[in-house]
């Protein structure tokens, strides 16, 4: 991480307190001793903060750089090129299909367990997604129950770990010609579930694609407020089949 990735992770942690009503522009600027005018061309990424301003607003709202840090990006127990050859590794957070496709942070309480992953790789992943989706927690993972596995046979095996990224909400193919394999919301509200399968566009509609021929496609409409991206979850970014 560099300190122009420092300022873009404390900007959205802000602009995430102001849009949900408990902090404001005029207070911010209040708080950290900064005219309202400077304040709002960093919140709206037209002018960066020095070291000195940058540890002013972290005082101000009682933030660390530790607490902006992404929980799937922090710091693996082993360093690339320890004497041990250990490579640095990502956590990420194992949830619920339910948690994996309605909240934006991951409380801990909502932690199954964690995962590791090479952490190269995650940093390395291109993304693509809604500003309203930009905030969120970008890597999660869930098991594969028996049904989402047999479903995508030879991909995916009972009790893996599949690893999401959420920021990654296009169907667009993620690499040339070859399938992107998602997780998609089917159905909505108690009655949702969440499909693994390979996603084609069909005019509005999301049409779902198994694997293996004995289960069926599926259809998915978005409503009329709605758009793709509110069905993807994420890209399969990273399947773990043992732990």
């Amino acid at each position: 991480m560099n300190f122009q990735d420092l300022h873009e992770l404390l900007r959205m942690e802000l602009l995430g307190r102001i849009e949900s009503g408990s902090l404001t522009g005029t207070a911010l600027a209040r708080q950290s001793d900064f005219k309202q005018a400077h304040i709002s061309n960093f919140l709206n990424g037209k002018r960066a903060l020095s070291l000195e301003g940058l540890d002013r607003v972290l005082a101000a709202q009682g933030l660390t750089v530790d607490q902006l840090m992404p929980v799937e990006l922090s710091a693996a127990e082993g360093e690339s090129g320890s004497a041990g050859g250990v490579a640095e590794t990502a956590a990420i957070p194992v949830v619920t299909a339910a948690t994996a496709m309605d909240e934006p942070e991951i409380r801990p309480g909502a932690v199954i367990e964690m995962v590791r992953v090479g952490a190269a790789a995650l940093r390395s992943n291109r993304w693509w997604a809604p500003e309203k989706y930009v905030r969120w927690q970008r890597y999660v993972a869930v098991r594969a129950d028996a049904q989402q596995a047999a479903a995508m046979a030879s991909m995916i095996a009972p009790g893996a770990v599949v690893v999401l990224d959420r920021h990654y909400r296009s169907l667009a193919a993620y690499r040339p010609q070859q399938r992107t394999l998602y997780a998609v919301r089917t159905g909505s509200g108690v009655a949702a579930g969440l499909a693994l399968r390979h996603v084609e566009l069909d005019g509005d509609n999301l049409v779902l694609r198994p694997l293996a021929l004995a289960f069926p496609v599926q259809v998915v409409t978005p409503g009329p407020e709605e758009t793709a991206a509110d069905y993807i979850v994420g890209r399969v970014c990273v399947v773990v089949s043992e732990l």
